[in-house]
């Protein structure tokens, strides 16, 4: 869809929809009292009826019946003033473009929701409605063959009247870069995982990377057994697609001078448990075990898009986690490349060993800061269920920055200590440390096992578990499916770093 910013006046568009948007505790005035009155009083009559309030999720379509050129006016309720934010806009936005799309309209106008507080800048105001608008239309087809999908709108023309033009397209431009990387880890999550393998996503985060002028660089099973990542490749070992570590760089040209942030995704393109087999139940979510380094790829995408002031350094291991002669077994040990020797005590905590070597690796580019992000516990949804991810961090300023992201985003953190009673859980006889704390306090003996592997001052930790797919009650992420939970949280990370 074509995100346009036109200057002229509500009530004189022809258009097939005219969205506009309806506090449930302010009068008309302005543009909307103006067409009100081109309506004869439509929207004033609704209010007073009480038919339509402006409670948040309400929408209502009037036919103007040529009164003014729109075919339709899609009332929109935006909720109460006091609790008027990025994320009120977002969903606005989206139930708005969600019912266009139900009536299937392609030429459509709309207006900035009203910002008399005026806590809001016209740039975030407009990237928020942006990003609602298209995350809403995100639809899936999968490898349906012969459904007759209906079309999406194909034009959206912002209309202004005083708004400052430049902020609202370079709201727009931002708006659209997130969602870019959003939708394209919606896509790697959603796809099963007889395509999306290791191979593909390293082709995929390639093929990005050529797009988006990054630099990409994919070790194979053999460089990356050179790098001595035991850790990496015990996991690798039961399956015969081989494993991949993508490294995606941005402003490689200027990494001396900026600061350097390396991000850090897991990558389970399937998983089995291992040995430690998951129920049947459990491994009906399993491609989505990759999630993490989806956002990553994603995340790579828009802020190459947003054209951060920072050097990036995205990091992605992939493999899938399966059964065979070869495969690792509980009790086994391995060693990391820093050394680190690790008891298996069970095969289905498996993601961590990869971040494990990964963040080994991210050692070598200096950073400032190191976020890894998975979907690593079950303990996670226990504790924040399907809501909030857990965030673990060795540095207050790191851990102030991801919450404040988390705030613009709508993405939710909730922080997570890292208690040094942990280190009991994994303690191993016969290694270093063993690769599970047990069923109590998984989340944090998590972390723990991490931190392990981390030689730097500012490292997070993000457990996303739970937040992957299949997250209901909003409007712009669909009830089935992926949701690319991540990419916009480690974006705004970066932008506003």
């Amino acid at each position: 869809m074509k995100i346009i910013p036109v200057i002229d006046e509500l009530r004189s568009r022809s258009t097939d929809a005219l969205i506009v948007y309806i506090f449930e505790d302010i009068a008309l005035e302005g543009k909307l009292m103006s067409l009100d009155q081109s309506l004869d009083g439509a929207i004033s009559n609704l209010l007073k009826l009480g038919d339509f309030t402006g409670a948040s999720g309400q929408v209502v379509v009037l036919y103007p019946d040529k009164k003014i050129p729109a075919e339709r006016v899609i009332v929109t309720g935006m909720g109460t003033e006091d609790n008027f934010g990025l994320e009120t806009i977002r969903r606005g936005a989206a139930n708005a473009i969600l019912k266009v799309y139900e009536l299937g309209a392609q030429n459509i106008d709309t207006h900035l929701p009203d910002n008399s507080s005026g806590m809001l800048s016209i740039e975030a105001i407009t990237q928020a409605g942006v990003e609602g608008y298209l995350l809403a239309l995100y639809d899936y087809a999968g490898q349906k063959t012969g459904e007759k999908r209906k079309l999406p709108p194909d034009t959206l023309n912002i209309v202004l009247g005083d708004e400052a033009f430049d902020a609202v397209e370079a709201g727009i431009k931002a708006g659209s870069a997130i969602a870019a990387g959003t939708l394209l880890a919606r896509d790697l999550v959603n796809l099963p995982p007889n395509i999306c393998n290791s191979i593909y996503m390293a082709d995929s985060a390639s093929q990005m990377g050529e797009e988006r002028d990054l630099r990409v660089q994919v070790l194979d099973e053999n460089q990356i057994a050179e790098l001595k990542m035991g850790a990496f490749l015990g996991v690798a070992r039961g399956s015969d697609t081989p494993p991949r570590l993508i490294i995606m760089e941005y402003n490689t040209d200027q990494k001396e001078q900026y600061d350097t942030i390396v991000l850090v995704g897991k990558g389970i393109t399937f998983d089995t448990g291992g040995y430690n087999l998951k129920p049947y139940e459990s491994q009906g979510t399993m491609k989505a075990d990759m999630a993490g380094a989806a956002a990553v790829i994603g995340a790579m995408r828009s802020i190459s898009l947003l054209e951060s002031q920072v050097h990036v350094v995205g990091l992605a291991p992939v493999v899938d986690n399966m059964i065979s002669g070869r495969a690792y077994r509980q009790q086994e040990v391995v060693t990391a490349s820093n050394g680190v020797t690790i008891e298996i005590g069970s095969t289905d905590a498996e993601g961590r060993m990869l971040l494990a070597d990964t963040l080994v690796y991210a050692k070598r580019y200096d950073p400032t800061a190191v976020v890894d992000i998975a979907t690593l516990t079950g303990s996670s949804v226990v504790a924040l269920g399907h809501v909030a991810s857990s965030l673990f961090s060795t540095d207050d300023d790191l851990k102030d920055k991801l919450l404040s992201a988390a705030a613009e985003t709508g993405e939710k953190l909730w922080p997570m200590p890292i208690y040094p009673e942990y280190e009991k859980a994994i303690e191993s006889t016969t290694a270093d440390i063993l690769n599970t704390g047990g069923k109590f306090g998984g989340v944090g003996s998590s972390a723990t096992f991490l931190k392990h592997f981390v030689s730097y001052p500012a490292w997070a930790h993000i457990d996303m578990a739970g937040l992957a797919m299949d997250v209901k009650d909003n409007p712009y992420i669909p009830r089935k499916g992926a949701t690319g939970y991540g990419v916009r949280l480690l974006a705004e990370f970066v932008r506003s770093w």
